[in-house]
């Protein structure tokens, strides 16, 4: 182990004999999701660095405090990406921030999501200290790994509730040939019907996102959907999508910058909230795509085909948002809210079955009987 691993396994390690809660913490650019914050805070940022990379095999194993902007520009470097294309939030003194840790912790996926998966998808093993101060290992580095339940997996969306994640061995693809950035002004029940026609055709579909754009002259209401592929698949899916529905092609240097501002939630949907701002919350709802307009009286920005859809409520909604929500069997999330203390009228999460609860419990006293790790993150009990 490496001296700052061994003081972080020292750490966690005296805590657990105290029944001292710790926080565990990256560049701290998420700490604004979860249910609370508690416990001193376990810097993991002096464990870091890239210990292996393979361009030819598509893996890499990164140290959990190495910054995603250092693991993106080693793989670019290669002419290779993480598909899944992580949001990458602003730390505390502003620099793009997030941590390969974190990046899994959380579990968070960009634009490409309804395309090429979610991090789940692209995580290969971990290596992780559990609150019992143990160094153990789960998966590998190699695609096809694991043969009964797959522990490495489970620690993405975790929140670091079942360990700190010291090294993660991830897949990572080569960046495709060719894009295309395509828009339509069509209001939001004719974009979902277009995208799921669309989506039953042999098109290179990567991305979309509908917004209705209130800052704009007119405030049109538009259609993004980005193609990435080999070059003649991306210009014939180009032609035949401008057949079926009227638009037009952007410049390509600027969709790829509204692309990333998309992805790390920087357009104006995101950092201007639609209702006052001492009670503006922001929700993300996850839906089926087939799931219709949902019935709110607040502008919603829609992505990953009709998959996940943004809303700015105010702190009140809470109960409507969440049924809405159930109605189109669906889960909503509070994402951000504009307080201070980021603690509003409402949980974070959904509220979990029993059975559900149960097994969150039972894994949480397996990996962290103590209960020191990021107590309160997830569920407000443990």
């Amino acid at each position: 182990m490496t001296p700052a691993l061994d003081q972080l396994t020292d750490r966690i390690r005296e805590a657990a004999a105290h029944q001292t809660p710790l926080r565990i913490r990256g560049s701290g650019s998420k700490d604004f999701y979860g249910e609370s914050l508690q416990g001193e805070v376990l810097d993991t940022f002096g464990h870091s660095g890239i210990t292996s990379y393979e361009p030819s095999e598509l893996v890499v194993t990164a140290r959990g405090g190495t910054p995603l902007a250092e693991l993106e520009a080693a793989l670019a470097e290669k002419g290779q990406g993480l598909a899944f294309e992580p949001p990458r939030f602003s730390s505390a003194d502003g620099a793009i921030g997030g941590t390969v840790g974190g990046m899994v912790a959380v579990g968070l996926s960009g634009p490409a999501r309804a395309s090429v998966g979610g991090v789940r998808d692209y995580v290969l093993g971990v290596q992780l200290v559990n609150g019992r101060a143990e160094h153990l290992t789960f998966g590998g580095q190699v695609m096809k790994n694991v043969a009964g339940y797959d522990v490495s997996r489970l620690m993405v969306g975790a929140l670091g509730t079942l360990g700190l994640l010291t090294d993660v061995s991830l897949k990572v693809l080569p960046v495709a040939p060719a894009e295309a950035t395509l828009v339509f002004e069509v209001d939001q029940a004719r974009a979902l019907n277009q995208l799921h026609t669309w989506g039953a055709q042999p098109l290179p579909l990567n991305a979309s996102c509908w917004v209705h754009d209130t800052t704009a002259p007119n405030a049109p209401e538009l259609l993004f959907v980005r193609l990435r592929g080999a070059a003649v698949a991306v210009e014939s899916a180009c032609a035949k999508m401008m057949l079926d529905l009227p638009g037009c092609r952007m410049d390509q240097a600027q969709a790829a910058s509204d692309w990333t501002a998309c992805r790390d939630m920087a357009l104006p949907f995101f950092t201007t909230p639609t209702v006052p701002d001492d009670t503006a919350v922001l929700w993300r709802l996850s839906v089926p795509q087939t799931a219709p307009v949902l019935n709110l009286a607040w502008p919603q920005f829609v992505e990953w085909h009709g998959g996940q859809r943004w809303v700015w409520a105010p702190d009140n909604a809470h109960e409507q948002i969440r049924s809405v929500a159930a109605s189109a069997n669906g889960s909503a999330t509070l994402f951000r809210a504009t307080g201070t203390d980021n603690k509003r009228a409402t949980r974070t999460f959904d509220a979990l079955n029993p059975a559900l609860i149960q097994i969150h419990r039972r894994l949480k006293s397996e990996f962290d009987p103590a209960g020191i790790l990021n107590r309160g993150r997830l569920h407000p009990d443990f």
